[in-house]
Protein backbone atom coordinates (compact mmCIF):
# COMPACT_ATOMS: atom_id res chain seq x y z
CA UNK A 1 0.00 0.00 0.00
CA UNK A 2 0.66 3.60 -0.26
CA UNK A 3 0.35 5.89 2.41
CA UNK A 4 1.51 9.83 3.28
CA UNK A 5 4.30 10.63 5.14
CA UNK A 6 3.29 12.85 7.33
CA UNK A 7 5.25 15.70 9.18
CA UNK A 8 5.85 14.48 12.75
CA UNK A 9 6.46 18.04 13.97
CA UNK A 10 4.90 21.21 14.30
CA UNK A 11 1.24 21.45 13.85
CA UNK A 12 -1.67 21.71 11.77
CA UNK A 13 -4.08 24.69 11.72
CA UNK A 14 -7.62 24.03 10.64
CA UNK A 15 -8.86 28.14 10.36
CA UNK A 16 -12.36 26.87 10.47
CA UNK A 17 -15.26 29.18 9.64
CA UNK A 18 -17.97 27.56 12.42
CA UNK A 19 -15.31 26.68 15.09
CA UNK A 20 -12.81 29.17 14.76
CA UNK A 21 -9.19 27.75 14.73
CA UNK A 22 -8.28 24.30 15.58
CA UNK A 23 -4.41 23.12 15.97
CA UNK A 24 -3.86 19.40 15.48
CA UNK A 25 -0.62 18.24 16.80
CA UNK A 26 1.49 16.59 13.77
CA UNK A 27 3.10 13.60 16.03
CA UNK A 28 -0.97 12.87 16.97
CA UNK A 29 -1.55 12.21 13.36
CA UNK A 30 -0.74 8.80 11.49
CA UNK A 31 1.06 8.56 7.95
CA UNK A 32 -2.78 7.71 6.60
CA UNK A 33 -3.11 4.86 3.76
CA UNK A 34 -3.62 6.72 0.23
CA UNK A 35 -3.99 3.73 -2.00
CA UNK A 36 -4.61 0.24 -1.03
CA UNK A 37 -2.18 -2.53 -1.84
CA UNK A 38 -4.77 -3.18 -4.81
CA UNK A 39 -4.42 0.16 -6.07
CA UNK A 40 -7.73 1.79 -4.86
CA UNK A 41 -7.88 4.64 -3.70
CA UNK A 42 -9.17 5.47 -0.08
CA UNK A 43 -11.69 8.16 0.86
CA UNK A 44 -9.38 10.37 2.63
CA UNK A 45 -7.56 10.60 -1.02
CA UNK A 46 -10.70 10.52 -3.21
CA UNK A 47 -12.46 13.02 -1.24
CA UNK A 48 -9.38 15.28 -1.83
CA UNK A 49 -8.99 14.88 -5.73
CA UNK A 50 -12.81 15.01 -5.78
CA UNK A 51 -12.78 18.19 -4.44
CA UNK A 52 -10.16 20.09 -7.08
CA UNK A 53 -11.50 18.20 -9.99
CA UNK A 54 -14.86 20.46 -9.00
CA UNK A 55 -13.21 23.14 -7.95
CA UNK A 56 -14.58 23.00 -4.99
CA UNK A 57 -13.48 26.07 -2.28
CA UNK A 58 -15.67 25.64 0.80
CA UNK A 59 -16.10 22.30 2.30
CA UNK A 60 -19.04 22.21 4.50
CA UNK A 61 -19.98 19.52 7.07
CA UNK A 62 -20.51 17.88 10.30
CA UNK A 63 -17.86 18.50 12.83
CA UNK A 64 -17.50 14.46 13.80
CA UNK A 65 -15.41 15.09 10.37
CA UNK A 66 -13.12 17.98 12.03
CA UNK A 67 -10.02 15.43 12.79
CA UNK A 68 -10.57 14.14 8.59
CA UNK A 69 -9.34 17.83 7.72
CA UNK A 70 -6.56 17.88 9.52
CA UNK A 71 -5.61 14.65 7.53
CA UNK A 72 -6.73 15.90 3.96
CA UNK A 73 -5.06 19.56 4.61
CA UNK A 74 -1.49 17.46 4.69
CA UNK A 75 -1.78 15.86 1.89
CA UNK A 76 -3.72 18.83 0.62
CA UNK A 77 -0.43 21.02 0.86
CA UNK A 78 1.95 18.13 0.20
CA UNK A 79 0.25 18.13 -3.79
CA UNK A 80 0.39 21.90 -3.59
CA UNK A 81 -3.40 22.32 -4.09
CA UNK A 82 -5.31 25.38 -2.68
CA UNK A 83 -7.06 24.49 0.78
CA UNK A 84 -10.64 24.93 0.69
CA UNK A 85 -12.19 27.05 3.47
CA UNK A 86 -13.83 24.88 6.23
CA UNK A 87 -16.52 24.74 8.39
CA UNK A 88 -17.57 22.22 10.51
CA UNK A 89 -21.20 22.04 11.73
CA UNK A 90 -22.55 20.91 15.06
CA UNK A 91 -24.20 17.57 15.19
CA UNK A 92 -28.14 17.74 15.97
CA UNK A 93 -28.96 15.83 19.22
CA UNK A 94 -31.70 14.06 20.41
CA UNK A 95 -33.69 15.17 23.39
CA UNK A 96 -31.65 13.64 25.55
CA UNK A 97 -28.38 15.14 24.82
CA UNK A 98 -27.26 12.10 23.27
CA UNK A 99 -26.10 12.57 19.15
CA UNK A 100 -29.07 11.82 17.02
CA UNK A 101 -29.09 8.05 15.76
CA UNK A 102 -31.64 5.23 15.17
CA UNK A 103 -32.54 5.41 18.83
CA UNK A 104 -33.98 8.27 19.00
CA UNK A 105 -35.57 7.22 15.62
CA UNK A 106 -33.54 9.63 12.71
CA UNK A 107 -35.42 9.76 9.93
CA UNK A 108 -35.15 10.82 5.98
CA UNK A 109 -37.00 14.09 5.50
CA UNK A 110 -39.14 11.76 3.48
CA UNK A 111 -40.60 10.19 6.73
CA UNK A 112 -41.20 13.91 8.32
CA UNK A 113 -43.47 14.19 4.83
CA UNK A 114 -45.35 11.35 5.55
CA UNK A 115 -45.49 12.01 9.22
CA UNK A 116 -47.62 15.33 7.58
CA UNK A 117 -44.99 18.11 7.81
CA UNK A 118 -45.26 20.28 5.11
CA UNK A 119 -42.08 20.94 3.25
CA UNK A 120 -41.50 25.06 4.60
CA UNK A 121 -41.84 24.06 7.85
CA UNK A 122 -39.18 21.51 7.61
CA UNK A 123 -36.90 24.08 5.41
CA UNK A 124 -37.18 26.35 8.42
CA UNK A 125 -36.67 24.27 11.00
CA UNK A 126 -33.62 22.70 9.86
CA UNK A 127 -31.89 26.00 9.17
CA UNK A 128 -33.04 27.26 12.73
CA UNK A 129 -31.12 24.14 14.38
CA UNK A 130 -27.84 25.11 15.19
CA UNK A 131 -28.34 28.97 13.62
CA UNK A 132 -30.01 31.89 14.35
CA UNK A 133 -31.04 35.58 13.15
CA UNK A 134 -31.69 37.60 16.21
CA UNK A 135 -34.73 36.47 17.76
CA UNK A 136 -36.60 35.27 14.33
CA UNK A 137 -38.26 31.64 14.38
CA UNK A 138 -40.45 31.88 11.55
CA UNK A 139 -39.57 32.82 8.28
CA UNK A 140 -39.93 32.13 4.59
CA UNK A 141 -37.28 30.45 2.35
CA UNK A 142 -36.51 33.57 0.57
CA UNK A 143 -35.67 34.90 4.24
CA UNK A 144 -33.21 31.87 4.72
CA UNK A 145 -31.39 32.07 1.50
CA UNK A 146 -31.42 35.95 2.41
CA UNK A 147 -29.67 35.88 5.90
CA UNK A 148 -28.39 32.51 6.49
CA UNK A 149 -24.20 33.34 6.91
CA UNK A 150 -21.96 30.87 8.29
CA UNK A 151 -20.82 33.07 11.25
CA UNK A 152 -24.10 33.01 12.88
CA UNK A 153 -24.11 29.20 12.92
CA UNK A 154 -23.61 27.87 16.38
CA UNK A 155 -20.32 25.51 18.19
CA UNK A 156 -22.43 23.72 20.58
CA UNK A 157 -25.02 20.96 19.33
CA UNK A 158 -28.35 21.65 18.22
CA UNK A 159 -31.51 19.75 19.80
CA UNK A 160 -34.44 18.07 18.07
CA UNK A 161 -37.28 19.21 19.41
CA UNK A 162 -40.50 17.37 18.33
CA UNK A 163 -42.89 19.69 20.63
CA UNK A 164 -41.44 22.93 18.87
CA UNK A 165 -41.38 21.11 15.03
CA UNK A 166 -45.13 20.22 15.77
CA UNK A 167 -45.87 24.00 16.46
CA UNK A 168 -44.01 25.97 13.63
CA UNK A 169 -45.86 23.06 11.29
CA UNK A 170 -49.68 24.12 13.26
CA UNK A 171 -48.51 27.77 11.99
CA UNK A 172 -47.85 27.14 8.50
CA UNK A 173 -50.93 24.55 8.20
CA UNK A 174 -52.70 28.16 9.63
CA UNK A 175 -51.38 30.28 6.88
CA UNK A 176 -50.84 28.23 3.47
CA UNK A 177 -52.73 29.18 0.66
CA UNK A 178 -56.10 26.79 0.79
CA UNK A 179 -55.72 25.82 -2.18
CA UNK A 180 -52.62 24.33 -1.74
CA UNK A 181 -53.44 23.00 1.82
CA UNK A 182 -56.07 20.78 0.08
CA UNK A 183 -53.90 19.29 -1.81
CA UNK A 184 -51.05 18.59 0.53
CA UNK A 185 -54.14 16.87 2.97
CA UNK A 186 -55.52 14.78 0.51
CA UNK A 187 -53.11 11.59 0.62
CA UNK A 188 -54.01 11.69 4.68
CA UNK A 189 -57.75 11.52 4.16
CA UNK A 190 -59.87 8.86 4.55
CA UNK A 191 -61.81 8.68 1.21
CA UNK A 192 -62.86 11.35 -1.22
CA UNK A 193 -64.23 15.02 -0.67
CA UNK A 194 -65.56 17.07 -2.80
CA UNK A 195 -62.92 19.99 -3.40
CA UNK A 196 -65.67 22.50 -2.96
CA UNK A 197 -66.40 21.18 0.17
CA UNK A 198 -62.78 20.75 1.88
CA UNK A 199 -62.40 23.97 1.30
CA UNK A 200 -64.75 25.48 2.51
CA UNK A 201 -64.49 23.58 5.78
CA UNK A 202 -60.32 24.15 5.86
CA UNK A 203 -60.61 26.97 7.92
CA UNK A 204 -62.27 25.51 10.39
CA UNK A 205 -60.20 22.18 10.21
CA UNK A 206 -57.02 23.53 10.48
CA UNK A 207 -56.89 25.87 13.31
CA UNK A 208 -56.03 23.43 16.07
CA UNK A 209 -54.19 20.56 13.65
CA UNK A 210 -50.37 20.19 14.15
CA UNK A 211 -50.04 17.76 11.12
CA UNK A 212 -51.80 16.77 7.78
CA UNK A 213 -52.60 13.85 9.78
CA UNK A 214 -54.29 15.86 12.08
CA UNK A 215 -55.82 17.97 9.86
CA UNK A 216 -57.50 14.90 7.81
CA UNK A 217 -58.86 13.20 10.79
CA UNK A 218 -60.44 16.12 11.99
CA UNK A 219 -61.85 16.23 8.30
CA UNK A 220 -62.88 12.89 8.72
CA UNK A 221 -66.53 13.48 9.48
CA UNK A 222 -66.89 14.64 5.76
CA UNK A 223 -65.83 10.96 4.78
CA UNK A 224 -68.22 9.25 6.97
CA UNK A 225 -70.77 7.18 5.63
CA UNK A 226 -74.40 7.49 7.10
CA UNK A 227 -75.31 5.87 9.39
CA UNK A 228 -72.59 7.52 11.32
CA UNK A 229 -70.35 5.01 13.93
CA UNK A 230 -70.03 6.73 17.25
CA UNK A 231 -67.13 6.71 19.61
CA UNK A 232 -68.23 5.68 22.94
CA UNK A 233 -68.02 8.71 24.73
CA UNK A 234 -70.34 10.55 21.92
CA UNK A 235 -72.48 7.94 21.87
CA UNK A 236 -73.30 8.89 25.87
CA UNK A 237 -74.01 12.07 25.38
CA UNK A 238 -76.72 10.80 23.00
CA UNK A 239 -79.72 10.07 26.35
CA UNK A 240 -83.18 9.84 25.67
CA UNK A 241 -83.12 13.53 26.98
CA UNK A 242 -80.41 14.59 24.51
CA UNK A 243 -82.83 12.84 21.63
CA UNK A 244 -85.77 14.26 22.74
CA UNK A 245 -84.68 18.25 22.14
CA UNK A 246 -82.47 16.47 18.72
CA UNK A 247 -85.67 15.78 17.37
CA UNK A 248 -87.48 19.27 18.13
CA UNK A 249 -84.31 21.38 17.22
CA UNK A 250 -84.86 19.05 13.82
CA UNK A 251 -88.28 20.69 13.06
CA UNK A 252 -87.37 24.16 13.82
CA UNK A 253 -83.86 23.57 11.22
CA UNK A 254 -86.67 22.27 8.61
CA UNK A 255 -88.09 25.72 8.69
CA UNK A 256 -85.34 27.60 7.63
CA UNK A 257 -85.24 28.82 4.07
CA UNK A 258 -81.58 29.79 3.88
CA UNK A 259 -79.16 27.10 5.78
CA UNK A 260 -75.68 28.79 6.34
CA UNK A 261 -73.35 28.78 9.72
CA UNK A 262 -75.21 32.03 10.51
CA UNK A 263 -78.78 30.72 10.65
CA UNK A 264 -78.37 27.40 11.94
CA UNK A 265 -76.55 29.26 15.11
CA UNK A 266 -79.49 31.91 15.64
CA UNK A 267 -81.85 28.35 15.31
CA UNK A 268 -79.49 26.42 18.12
CA UNK A 269 -79.37 29.30 20.09
CA UNK A 270 -82.88 30.58 20.20
CA UNK A 271 -83.60 27.19 21.10
CA UNK A 272 -81.49 27.18 24.23
CA UNK A 273 -82.91 30.02 25.50
CA UNK A 274 -86.07 29.67 25.02
CA UNK A 275 -85.57 25.81 26.98
CA UNK A 276 -83.67 27.63 29.40
CA UNK A 277 -80.64 25.37 28.61
CA UNK A 278 -77.06 25.84 28.55
CA UNK A 279 -75.12 25.39 24.91
CA UNK A 280 -73.68 21.79 26.00
CA UNK A 281 -76.80 20.83 26.95
CA UNK A 282 -77.70 21.35 22.99
CA UNK A 283 -74.21 21.45 21.53
CA UNK A 284 -72.46 18.12 22.76
CA UNK A 285 -75.14 15.59 21.37
CA UNK A 286 -75.52 17.69 17.87
CA UNK A 287 -71.89 17.63 17.74
CA UNK A 288 -72.06 13.56 18.43
CA UNK A 289 -75.21 13.18 15.72
CA UNK A 290 -73.18 15.53 13.49
CA UNK A 291 -69.37 13.96 13.54
CA UNK A 292 -69.89 10.93 15.47
CA UNK A 293 -66.92 12.30 17.97
CA UNK A 294 -66.76 14.69 20.88
CA UNK A 295 -64.52 16.71 19.23
CA UNK A 296 -64.79 18.75 15.78
CA UNK A 297 -64.02 21.80 14.06
CA UNK A 298 -66.86 24.79 15.53
CA UNK A 299 -70.51 23.13 15.49
CA UNK A 300 -72.12 25.45 13.39
CA UNK A 301 -68.92 25.08 10.75
CA UNK A 302 -70.11 21.97 10.42
CA UNK A 303 -73.50 22.30 10.05
CA UNK A 304 -72.84 24.88 7.12
CA UNK A 305 -70.42 22.60 5.61
CA UNK A 306 -72.39 19.54 5.43
CA UNK A 307 -75.62 21.11 4.39
CA UNK A 308 -79.00 20.57 5.20
CA UNK A 309 -79.80 17.37 4.02
CA UNK A 310 -76.77 15.65 5.15
CA UNK A 311 -76.94 17.08 8.38
CA UNK A 312 -80.48 16.68 9.16
CA UNK A 313 -79.98 13.02 7.89
CA UNK A 314 -77.27 12.41 10.37
CA UNK A 315 -79.30 14.07 13.24
CA UNK A 316 -82.35 11.68 12.57
CA UNK A 317 -80.24 8.71 11.90
CA UNK A 318 -78.74 9.81 15.85
CA UNK A 319 -82.38 10.06 17.31
CA UNK A 320 -83.68 6.74 15.54
CA UNK A 321 -80.41 4.88 16.10
CA UNK A 322 -76.93 5.43 17.10
CA UNK A 323 -74.09 2.88 16.67
CA UNK A 324 -71.42 2.72 19.01
CA UNK A 325 -67.25 1.75 17.48
CA UNK A 326 -65.75 -0.83 19.95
Amino acid sequence: MIRLKAPREGRTLIDDLVQGPVTFENALLDDMVLLRSDGTPTYMLSVVIDDYDMGITHVIRGDDHLNNAARQMQLITALGLNVPQYAHIPMIHGADGAKLSKRHGALGVEAYRDMGYLPETMRNYLVRLGWAHGDEEIFSTDQAVQWFDLSAVGKSPARLDLAKLDHMNGHYIRHVDLDRLCDLVQPFLAGPVPRDQLIQAMPGLRERAKTLIELADGARFLTEARPLTLEPKAAQLLTADAKGRLAELIGQFRSLDDWSTQTTEQVVRSFIADKGLKLGDVAQPLRAALTGRTTSPGLFDVLGVLGREESLGRIEDAVQHAAVST
